[in-house]
């Protein structure tokens, strides 16, 4: 059983474990997809949220990167990236603690989002008195409706204006359309092909309005396969660098390797077919139904029937043969909202846990 550990014994639970030869192989494999295009890809932190495996994926040659807070881009600094988007239109304080990690790391491209003309004022106000000029990219609305403009005739006007701005400097556009996730690669594939028209009519409006060619970002993970072929785009895919029960059922065409499991330990046999493990949902994500929040991949016949805060409660058939202590290695269905959940974790090479990674990105503020 590959996830089995030598040393078991000395790793308390629940336990976020990370194998560390499946993240490189992980790794690997995004750059194959992309036809070894490294400069391709801005892989997204918000799964992995720990400066050890920023630094892998630099070593591998990806420089870009994308995060969801302003303390996922101040770990990318920290861990030596230079080239940052926060995918996110930043409102109230947080332009002013964008400013402060602007002025920590001055020699960081750090950009972020806008779709709306009165809050690109607002930055450009921001930036202008602290002498400094904001990285822009529009957030585009194509199809998902969670955030970005809508690709329609005032978009243009939009991209005008922020173009025009003082302090503003306006690179491209950032398309994700994450709600395109059919479990059927050949309709997933039309579906985004059909939503990225839209998009490449937008592009040659821009250049026929003699503003400069956008740079493109487009996608996350269930795109990456559609959008790993399209040249002129930068992919940000971010799941696939640790892998999870969820997107690894549903896009079966993406070879990646699960690389985070979850173990945990039988503390209690409450009633004859009953055992209770140390895994509530404070260790693992459970913002989906019950029977979509862990698999077990060394034991067989349950049911999740429940958790509380610190208790996972499972229906078993061979409820004889399970020892209090027994250990469960278990499979989050998602991995980035269950990352979150841990201060660190723990590193898995040859079978063995050899140290602990800091979940840094987790925290909502790391010096700024």
């Amino acid at each position: 059983m590959w996830y089995q550990l030598v040393n078991e014994s000395e790793v308390d639970s629940p336990a976020l474990l990370f194998y560390k030869d499946r993240i490189e192989r992980n790794i690997e494999q995004m750059i194959t997809m992309i036809n070894g295009e490294a400069e391709r890809l801005m892989v997204h932190v918000k799964t992995n949220k720990t400066p050890e495996i920023v630094q892998m994926l630099l070593a591998a040659g990806i420089q870009k990167f994308k995060c969801a807070t302003i303390a996922e881009a101040e770990m990318i600094a920290m861990a030596g990236g230079r080239y940052i988007v926060l995918a996110h239109q930043l409102v109230g304080p947080k332009v002013n603690r964008l400013i402060e990690l602007r002025k920590l790391y001055p020699t960081i491209f750090i950009a972020s989002l806008l779709d709306d003309k009165i809050n690109a004022v607002f930055h450009n106000e921001i930036f202008k008195q602290h002498d400094l000029t904001g990285h822009i990219f529009i957030d585009i609305n194509n199809g998902m409706n969670r955030s970005g403009h809508p690709v329609n005739e005032k978009l243009l006007e939009l991209y005008q204006f922020i173009h025009n701005q003082s302090n503003l400097q306006l690179y491209g556009l950032h398309v994700y359309d994450g709600h395109l996730r059919d479990a059927d690669f050949t309709i997933r594939k039309e579906e985004i092909d059909i939503g990225f028209v839209e998009i490449n009519d937008f592009i040659i409006k821009i250049e026929q309005a003699g503003l400069p060619a956008p740079v493109v970002i487009a996608g996350g993970t269930p795109a990456f396969t559609t959008h790993a072929g399209r040249v002129e785009v930068v992919c940000s895919p971010g799941t696939c660098v640790l892998w999870d029960w969820g997107y690894g059922d549903q896009l079966q065409e993406q070879p990646f390797e699960h690389a985070a499991l979850m173990l945990t330990r039988v503390i209690s046999k409450p009633a004859p077919g009953i055992v209770t493990i140390d895994l509530g949902h404070k260790a693992v994500a459970a913002e989906n139904p019950i029977d979509k929040r862990i698999r077990f991949l060394n034991l067989k016949n349950y049911e999740l029937l429940s958790q509380s805060e610190e208790h996972g409660v499972l229906q078993v058939n061979n409820w004889e043969n399970i020892k209090i202590g027994d250990v469960l290695y278990g499979l989050p269905y998602h991995v980035c909202p269950t990352v979150n959940l841990y201060e660190e974790a723990q590193v898995v090479e040859d079978g063995r846990v050899t140290g602990a990674w800091q979940v840094v990105g987790r925290k909502r503020r790391i010096t700024v």
